[in-house]
């Protein structure tokens, strides 16, 4: 019954997926479609031992090799600001199978920044899939780039074709890491605030999200996720609309600030878990670019799509909520360049895990539009995750993997069985909750906070959360849509912050990874993630628009309040090992819902709250007798009987432990 519970609320959440993206700009210059058989060419030249692909540096710096992995093509030729952007200069080698096209340019100087970029088959340039910076002819002149990222070089005038190029400098500023022995939270125990530097601060920079940082750590929080900050098309943007994988954008600062931040982040004893897109790509991506078929008809039924041959890319996506150009995992290159991307965030920038928007899509099952298919049991994107995750362990054994995928109970515990983490979206039944609306099918009920609903073994199989960036703001519907009667309103906003303090409650205390979204901890409730969040009625407040931070906010005491109700909660659950128990039960589906943990160190802990708008009494049943703490209040009840009737006014709620928590 869970089960068909689980996969009911999976179609719900679907409708909401795709506005992680922004629309697809194809970018494509050819309108060739070259022939990808792969060849072999006796008379082919391999590529030198050591070098990678990308550019790999020898000679101090002087000299350079770069290698670019290309079947089917007839001719490469590397331009750049090394040979004054000729098209003919330098001719690239074919290797002996014919897959791949390399060059050494020599008499480079270390201390200068290069750009470049591929001429193919005498009409198509494309920059590096490898690069890891690029220059964009028609963005980097955003007032907001050129303030995060002094000093960025000018594009090249010589580059007339494609208007990205990748850049290389191999006396680039090196940054010296302070905290290069950083252990990670235990899964059991995480809590990761997800938040999009664009909108967190003002200024979207990461030099000002260092500074904000104690805001996080006095909320408890030990680990952050950032929306996706590699290169994506455009600026002002949510960032689910990739093109270079390995480039950090530079819309929120340069390089080193990235790692300064990381950096910070580890001292403050705070992961950093990078989201990453790496289902579908973007049409400016070389990747598409290079194999583009002008005249094939795509997934939306318009013209334009990759070539049936490309080695990385699917010409129709298999899913029913891709976007853009999907990347098929069954192809081996495809697995490769996801691994070196994966092996490239983690050495360079020490970051401690991945998120996989969309990672359903990480599949050739043909799904089309049938959602409940997508959402089946399914091996072919079981074996693909599990390779991903595989590999990601080799690099770093610690490393989190945590997925956005919305799964039967089946395929969610063969990933947990390996390790990694799938979200577990509860927001229906979290809003339904604050709200205090219940229906004949339970819509309040919050046993899915806990794993076992699902019947998974694993305790941190589930990353549990009531908002997350998809999802309309708990507060904004308490406001607008709440509850009430003559004497209690939920529309009122002291009282719905203080019901989204007694759901966070039962949030945190449930067992198992928890994720909370920016300002979650304050009751967001600006207009803009408002009635038209999902964009259904043309509305400027489009949810990938810019959203104010509004600090203003903690100079109300209500929202302050719920603050630091989130900070006590976050810590008690970080700081207690009660709160990873595997021994617990629950009543979560009445207006009174409880939660009993009994923790193996002889801390137990009994939740309670009212999630009705009037007076309501229930038989609570306590582990035993004698004091409990009240853990949000600071009083006692004296438990005379283990079984004790109480009566809670609407929206009380306390959180008991039979001795003080930590």
């Amino acid at each position: 019954m869970m089960k068909n519970v689980y996969l009911l609320l999976i179609g719900a959440l679907l409708i909401g997926i795709n506005g992680c993206h922004k629309n697809n700009i194809n970018g494509d210059n050819s309108g060739n479609v070259t022939d990808t058989t792969t060849k072999t060419n006796p008379t082919g030249k391999d590529v030198p031992t050591g070098a990678t692909d990308g550019v790999t540096f020898i000679n101090n710096g002087a000299s350079a090799i770069f290698d670019i992995y290309a079947p089917g093509k007839k001719s490469m030729y590397l331009m750049g600001d090394f040979n004054s952007w000729s098209k003919t200069a330098t001719p690239m080698n074919n290797t002996k199978d014919g897959t791949r096209w390399w060059v050494q340019v020599d008499n480079l100087n270390p201390s200068t920044e290069y750009s470049y970029q591929y001429y193919i088959d005498g009409s198509l340039t494309v920059g590096d899939p490898y690069a890891h910076k690029i220059l964009d002819k028609n963005n980097d002149g955003d007032a907001g780039v050129q303030a995060n990222y002094p000093g960025l070089k000018a594009f090249p005038a010589g580059a007339t074709g494609n208007p990205i190029v990748s850049d290389f400098w191999y006396n680039a500023p090196k940054y010296t890491w302070k905290n290069a022995s950083f252990t990670k939270p235990d899964p059991k125990n995480l809590v990761v605030y997800e938040l999009l530097v664009r909108d967190f601060v003002a200024t979207h920079s990461y030099q000002t999200l260092v500074d904000t940082l104690n805001y996080i750590k006095r909320l408890g929080a030990n680990a952050i996720e950032l929306l996706p900050v590699n290169e994506f098309e455009g600026n002002n943007s949510w960032g689910y609309n990739p093109n270079y994988m390995m480039a950090l954008d530079k819309y929120y600062g340069t390089e080193n600030d990235y790692k300064t931040f990381i950096d910070a982040c580890h001292t403050a004893g705070i992961a950093v878990v990078m989201d990453i897109v790496l289902e579908d790509l973007a049409g400016s991506s070389p990747m598409c670019q290079m194999y583009w078929d002008p005249n094939a008809t795509n997934s939306d039924g318009g013209k334009g799509a990759p070539s049936a041959s490309s080695p990385w890319l699917n010409q129709l996506r298999t899913h029913p909520y891709g976007v853009f150009n999907q990347l098929d995992y069954d192809k081996a290159p495809t697995v490769t360049f996801a691994e070196d991307v994966f092996k490239y965030w983690i050495n360079e920038y020490h970051v401690d895990g991945f998120r996989l928007d969309q990672a359903n899509g990480y599949t050739q099952t043909n799904s089309n539009a049938n959602a409940g298919l997508w959402t089946t049991y399914d091996a072919d994107r079981v074996k693909t995750l599990t390779t991903l995750n595989t590999s990601v362990k080799s690099v770093d054994p610690t490393a989190y993997m945590i997925l956005e995928e919305f799964a039967e109970a089946k395929e969610v515990s063969a990933l947990a069985a390996q390790g990694m983490i799938s979200w577990n979206d509860q927001n229906g039944q979290s809003t339904q909750a604050t709200m205090s609306y219940n229906d004949s099918g339970g819509s309040w009920d919050l046993s899915s906070y806990f794993y076992d609903s699902f019947g998974i073994t694993q305790p941190a199989g589930l990353m549990t959360y009531a908002e997350s960036h998809d999802e309309v703001r708990v507060q904004f519907k308490n406001g607008a849509y709440g509850n009430l009667n003559s004497n209690y309103s939920v529309k009122d906003l002291a009282t719905g912050l203080q019901r989204d303090g007694m759901l966070a409650a039962f949030l945190f205390s449930a067992p198992g990874p928890k994720m909370l979204w920016m300002f979650d901890e304050r009751g967001y409730d600006d207009a803009s993630a408002g009635p038209d969040y999902d964009n259904k009625n043309n509305s400027t407040n489009y949810r990938t628009d810019p959203q104010p931070p509004l600090w203003n906010y903690m100079t109300d005491p209500n929202r302050a309040a719920l603050f630091g109700v989130y900070a006590h909660l976050i810590h008690y659950k970080t700081h207690n090992a009660v709160f990873t128990t595997t021994n617990f039960t629950h009543s979560l589906g009445g207006a009174i819902k409880t939660i009993q943990l009994i923790g193996s160190d002889g801390t137990d802990v009994e939740v309670v709250g009212n999630f009705d708008i009037v007076n309501q009494t229930a038989t609570v049943t306590f582990p035993s007798t004698g004091t409990w703490y009240d853990n949000i209040t600071g009083n006692s009840l004296n438990v005379s009987s283990t079984s004790m009737s109480l009566t809670l006014a609407p929206g009380e709620y306390h959180l008991y432990s039979n001795v003080k928590l930590q």
